[in-house]
């Protein structure tokens, strides 16, 4: 641990060098180039702060994906580009929806709020389980690093996810695509956009998934990460009621079913030891999602009000085994008691939100937004341990076979207001701040005991930051941010009824500096938080619960770096370097952990690649590129006895591209790495015996698309 802690030290003294020299770099190196040498980097315009402004621009910590980016990487998933983002991270685990996402230290936890903030056109995605979607017919996506709760709010403790789809289009326009993969995988997108008169229009998007999977349970034979299907219908309608109101209509709705918690049992405890899951009970998950929402903007001259109500309905049923084995490799059964046991959940979640925005125009030294935000939510949440005596998911329905039986309903309501401004100091020193306020107000209750009870969280987040341009291609910046993630009830019979709110303080130092026209962009921060109350998840398999704790004080501290260069004619290069240090600091509930890493931290993480770009003939281009992943030690629970070890996957995707058309090979993890996305040790699962996660195999898919 010591030796770690040194490695961490010496890579910030490094950062920090590399940060002097980059600002004092003698006056030929920033040499502009001549009109005659190649075109720089895409400019890429974000709205990460609200505003549009360009990448480079913003004093955040910001990874991006134009709508060339996306498609050139093939990214059609949410875990696609984030594992693409230095210090971020997000493993498939569990449930079909569910997803742990980790950054900057901060993890994902199942049944209470992301650390991160999600946001889709606009709207804040409010569940857990909207973090992991198909990503089709989408213009940009955005990853910001770093408390945001100034702006976004108490799911912004780690940062935030910003997703833009394509809006409708002023002329007749579309797109179809079709893969085909490994494990009869099938995936299906298309989309068509038209103007319906002046200043209107309107988008028709979908997507259609299918697969027989990859992982053999060795027990049933059968593929357990099957998917039998998992669609989609997305809709954008835009007008202009007069040149100063506008209004953005947006509803979609997704209906699957597929396999889930194929959790393999690990008899050695080993998180190197992979193995196939040999569940008698096939997981499954099935479920659907609406999403609907209505975004006014009204041109006051001075400045722009917008309105945004939303509403969202969300189900995720599944069924799995809950002893993870069979009464062949385990006799004894569940825990020992002489027979096999099942498990199941019905989650049903509602959202209504409304938020009310006032932003200045970007005119003058001095600009600001004002805001207010409302949220409700209803969740329910049925989960049922069963006896497994046919290895059926249907037993489940029958009451003479439940042995466990917990039924509650959460009722809360959610207030935040907020303001941010900027002021221009001088021409090259700009003072920003932003100050938020939020109050949770929850209620649960326990169906089976007829019973409620009712807590509250509140917290003011502030946000400062000096920002000084040495050129209008560089930049460095300071800044002080706060992050606030509620607190909630677990399942009213298990041994922790309420765990609390998180909070984050980070402070940050970082620059940006753009070369050579464009051409090589070279992005840092250095960062150092505290954070109390640190929240984690574990599962107690005796009680058939899943348990939300707190960790009283963690620090957190790493280092980030980001470059992308345009060596030649056609060739691109990208490289980043992620660090994370989390070190316990306090834990009341277990004294022994202190000094350790906290659950699912990894250490540090790299990615680097290239892309090129040539011409075949005058019409047609070749494209090939290569991702490269490092992914550091992972640290599974709090004793850190359970350890992951590095980790190196490769993507390639090679194609053959027209104006209007495309044809590709896309691998992922083409060396066919093996890993767990999640490790459940005994002393966390309540299980007499470890279980964890496969990740997925070496997977291939050719795919064509159509531009029309």
């Amino acid at each position: 641990m010591r030796n770690t802690r040194k490695a961490f030290h010496r890579t910030g003294a490094i950062f920090c060098l590399s940060l002097a020299g980059l600002i004092a770099a003698p006056s030929a190196a920033a040499q502009e180039t001549s009109e005659n040498d190649q075109e720089g980097l895409e400019t890429i315009v974000v709205t990460a702060t609200q505003r549009n402004a360009s990448l480079q621009s913003v004093p955040i910590q910001v990874a991006a994906f134009s709508e060339g980016m996306i498609e050139d990487a093939g990214i059609k998933s949410t875990s696609a580009f984030a594992n693409m983002v230095p210090n971020v991270s997000l493993d498939e685990s569990f449930t079909y929806l569910n997803s742990f996402v980790v950054v900057r230290g901060v993890t994902q936890i199942n049944n209470a709020d992301s650390p991160v903030a999600v946001i889709v056109d606009g709207v804040p995605q409010n569940s857990q389980k909207q973090l992991k979607m198909n990503l089709f017919d989408v213009e940009r996506i955005e990853v910001l690093k770093g408390p945001q709760g100034g702006l976004y709010g108490r799911n912004a403790i780690g940062g935030a996810i910003n997703i833009i789809t394509k809006a409708p289009s002023d002329q007749f326009e579309g797109t179809l695509g079709a893969s085909y993969g490994r494990g009869d995988a099938i995936d299906l997108t298309g989309a068509v956009s038209a103007p319906i008169g002046e200043g209107t229009g309107l988008r028709l998007a979908g997507s259609y998934k299918q697969d027989d999977g990859r992982i053999r349970n060795s027990f049933t034979g059968e593929k357990a990460d099957y998917i039998d299907y998992d669609w989609e219908l997305r809709g954008k309608f835009t007008t202009e009621f007069s040149p100063a109101a506008k209004l953005d209509v947006r509803a979609s709705y997704r209906k699957f079913r597929a396999g889930a918690i194929y959790d393999s049992v690990v008899p050695t405890g080993r998180a190197d030891d992979y193995r196939s899951p040999i569940s008698n009970i096939m997981g499954e998950t099935f479920g659907d999602i609406f999403d609907a929402s209505a975004k006014l903007d009204f041109d006051l001259g001075p400045a722009t009000l917008s309105s945004i109500t939303a509403y969202t309905e969300l189900s995720e049923n599944y069924r799995a085994d809950l002893d993870f084995s069979n009464p062949v490799d385990k006799p004894g059964g569940f825990l020992g008691f002489g027979f096999q046991a099942g498990q199941g959940q019905d989650l049903g979640v509602k959202l209504t939100s409304q938020e009310l925005r006032l932003t200045s125009d970007d005119k003058g030294v001095f600009r600001w937004i004002l805001g207010a935000y409302y949220l409700h939510t209803d969740r329910t949440l049925l989960t049922r341990a069963f006896i497994d005596l046919n290895g059926s998911r249907d037993q489940i329905d029958n009451p003479a076979q439940v042995i466990l039986r917990l039924d509650e309903a959460n009722d809360n309501n959610a207030y935040a207001i907020y303001a941010n401004a900027e002021y221009d100091i001088g021409e090259q020193l700009t003072l920003s701040g932003a100050l938020r306020y939020d109050r949770d107000e929850r209620e649960q209750t326990d169906r089976a005991a007829n019973t409620v009870r009712k807590t509250s969280f509140e917290s003011v987040q502030p946000k400062a930051t000096l920002t000084y341009k040495f050129t209008p291609n560089r930049l460095a910046y300071v800044t002080y941010s706060t992050g606030f993630r509620s607190g909630g009830f677990n399942a009213p019979t298990v041994r922790i009824p309420v765990y609390d709110a998180e909070r984050l303080q980070n402070a940050e130092a970082g620059f940006k500096t753009s070369w050579a026209n464009n051409r090589f962009i070279l992005n840092g921060a250095i960062y150092s938080a505290r954070s109390k109350n640190f929240q984690y998840f574990f599962v107690d398999a005796v009680s058939a619960s899943q348990i939300v704790g707190n960790i009283d004080r963690v620090n957190i501290w790493g280092v980030e770096l980001e470059m992308q260069a345009r060596v030649a004619k056609g060739l691109q290069l990208f490289a980043s370097l992620g660090t994370t240090d989390t070190d316990i600091k306090r834990n009341a509930n277990d004294p022994s952990t202190v000094g350790n890493h906290t659950p699912k931290s990894t250490t540090w993480q790299s990615n680097a690649g290239f892309q090129y770009e040539h011409d075949i003939t005058s019409d047609l281009n070749l494209l090939v590129r290569l991702d490269y992943q490092h992914r550091g030690k992972k640290y599974w629970q709090v004793d850190n006895v359970d350890v992951q070890e590095p980790l190196d996957l490769f993507d390639v995707r090679v194609g053959i591209e027209h104006d209007r058309w495309g044809l590709y090979v896309t691998g992922r993890n083409i060396t066919g790495e093996k890993f767990y996305a999640d490790f459940n040790p005994r002393a966390f699962s309540g299980l007499d015996h470890v279980i964890a996660f496969r990740g997925q195999p070496a997977t291939w898919a050719v795919e064509a698309k159509v531009k029309f």
